[in-house]
């Protein structure tokens, strides 16, 4: 059971980013409007703080970034009065792919990682033409398995929901009556049809949560996650570099 001052953490968090873009002398912020949980979090508390907020739906590839994904995207826009466009990015993979054919033997993993890489850049495209910040979408939980794409969706100008696990995501975002479809479906990186993240990573986000909040896990998750957090560190890192 959460026990949060849903409200107060509303206000504390829209506060603090009207104070960062001000600061930063930014004219708005933008963010990846996948369809998705995080996602959806990110772009309420930024409408809310700043007007200028625009999302983009980012199809690369998969049928579900067509379908149920950018359905939930626009849902979410409409409910929010959030600015939305859509950018099709699968010719720009697929002229990746055949960029890189007889270069080398492209991994499963690099090849789904082309979509979240192609999507920021997308972002920060926009985003510089248009002097616009670019808002993270990780979740505390997904930072500590390394579930995210190094230089993909873990790039970022600010992240508003940095320290919230995925359970007090869910939580908030039924606080702020985001739309059933988005609170309710499984969360999916929507990298490939059929993905479904806890079904990637072989265990629940309710058990990484229990782990990082009370420290007690079964097991079996106990080692899959530590397996994950150790194998992620580089991605929490600061780039190495020579000590002058």
């Amino acid at each position: 059971m959460i026990n949060r001052n849903w409200k107060e953490e509303f206000e504390g968090r829209v506060a603090w980013i009207r104070d960062l873009v001000e600061a930063s002398g930014a004219r708005g912020i933008i963010f990846g409007n996948s369809g998705g949980k995080d996602s959806a979090l990110v772009g309420i508390l930024c409408r809310a703080a700043c007007e200028n907020t625009v999302g983009i739906i980012m199809p690369c590839a998969s049928r579900r970034n067509y379908g149920e994904d950018a359905e939930d995207g626009r849902a979410l826009a409409e409910r929010f009065g959030i600015e939305t466009r859509t950018v099709d990015l699968t010719a720009v993979r697929e002229r990746e792919l055949a960029a890189l054919e007889g270069i080398t033997e492209l991994t499963d993993l690099a090849i789904a990682n082309i979509a979240p890489r192609l999507r920021m850049t997308t972002l920060y495209t926009i985003g510089q033409s248009e002097g616009r910040l670019v808002a993270g979408t990780g979740n505390r939980s997904e930072t500590y398995m390394g579930y995210f794409t190094k230089w993909g969706d873990g790039a970022c100008d600010f992240n508003p929901i940095a320290d919230l696990t995925a359970t007090e995501v869910f939580a908030f975002l039924r606080y702020l009556g985001a739309p059933d479809s988005i609170v309710e479906k499984a969360p999916s990186a929507g990298l490939f049809d059929g993905q479904t993240d806890e079904q990637e990573m072989g265990v629940t986000y309710s058990a990484i949560d229990r782990y990082l909040t009370e420290g007690t896990a079964s097991e079996a998750d106990r080692k899959i996650i530590d397996r994950y957090h150790a194998r992620s560190e580089h991605k929490r890192h600061p780039i190495p570099t020579y000590p002058a």
